[in-house]
């Protein structure tokens, strides 16, 4: 009963977020940004991988596309989903694919209220209710009420915030759209994976770097450049490198023209992404 009423709120709540997300948004107030972490803790990448299990691009033949994102860190202390894609049996399928047990998982972080980003939030919680959701404060009401009855333990973001040992939530950011990024302090730098980037790729880095102040070692995720031009593109890789960004891995909704530039300014160290990648840190 109390896993039928969690799956009918989540699935209408998907529905309506969807179509009335500026009412929920616009008014919001931006987030206050806490300074740098005094108790930063690292986990080591020997045992770190990032397994994209939802994405529109195609990485792994025998994995199935469709627009959002979502992906898997194994590794660190907990084993966490970030994002949950549009579509819970494309999610459930490819984690499949992937050797993923949803059982597993630990927690699930949500980026922001679009549907292509907790729409597969019904498979995971169908397969496991043992879970704890890191979600932006500013969710509508219904979307927290809805987890909180069914028992599924949840933790509203609003300021930066520890995860778990090495994983650490940005806070939320964004006049708008309120979207929280991951970030992965690691023994060689940060990773950095990010959902849509709403609130500006760039922005989402600079606040990384306030935060914690390290190397960015890796940038993973939906950028959100799909309207730029080239110049404008090439203005935000000036930006990365001068915030010291390593390795990119762009996908979702970058953009196919921001993903050939960043392509030719990184080289070897642009990766190709798409659902089906895994990342192993060795």
């Amino acid at each position: 009963m109390r896993k039928a009423f969690l799956l009918s709120m989540i699935s209408a709540l998907t529905i309506f977020t969807a179509c009335n997300l500026i009412f929920f948004t616009h008014s919001m107030k931006a987030s206050t940004i806490k300074p740098t972490f005094r108790d930063v803790t690292s986990t080591t990448t020997k045992s770190l991988s990032i397994i994209v299990v939802y994405d529109n691009n195609l990485y792994k033949e025998g994995s199935t596309t469709s627009w959002g994102f979502a992906c898997v860190v194994k590794g660190a202390e907990k084993s966490i989903l970030f994002d949950t894609g549009g579509n819970s049996a494309v999610l459930l399928n490819n984690m499949q694919q992937l050797g993923i047990d949803p059982k597993d998982i630990d927690v699930v972080v949500l980026s922001h209220i679009h549907g292509d980003h907790v729409g597969g939030l019904n498979g995971v919680l169908q397969e496991n209710m043992n879970v704890t959701v890191y979600l932006p404060a500013a969710f509508p009401l219904g979307f927290k009420d809805s987890l909180q009855r069914a028992g599924i333990e949840t933790v509203e973001v609003a300021d930066s915030a520890r995860i778990c040992k090495g994983v650490y939530s940005t806070g939320v950011l964004g006049n708008w759209i309120k979207e929280q990024a991951l970030m992965i302090s690691t023994d060689r730098g940060q990773i950095v994976i990010t959902g849509c980037a709403h609130p500006g790729i760039v922005h989402i880095l600079q606040t990384v770097k306030k935060i914690i102040r390290d190397k960015i070692l890796l940038v993973i995720g939906g950028f959100h450049l799909g309207a730029m031009r080239e110049a404008q593109l090439e203005d935000i890789i000036g930006d990365f490198r001068e915030l010291g960004v390593e390795r990119v891995g762009p996908c979702h909704c970058s953009g196919e023209l921001a993903k050939h530039t960043f392509k030719l300014e990184y080289g070897n160290d642009y990766m190709d992404v798409g659902v089906g990648r895994i990342i192993e840190f060795e």
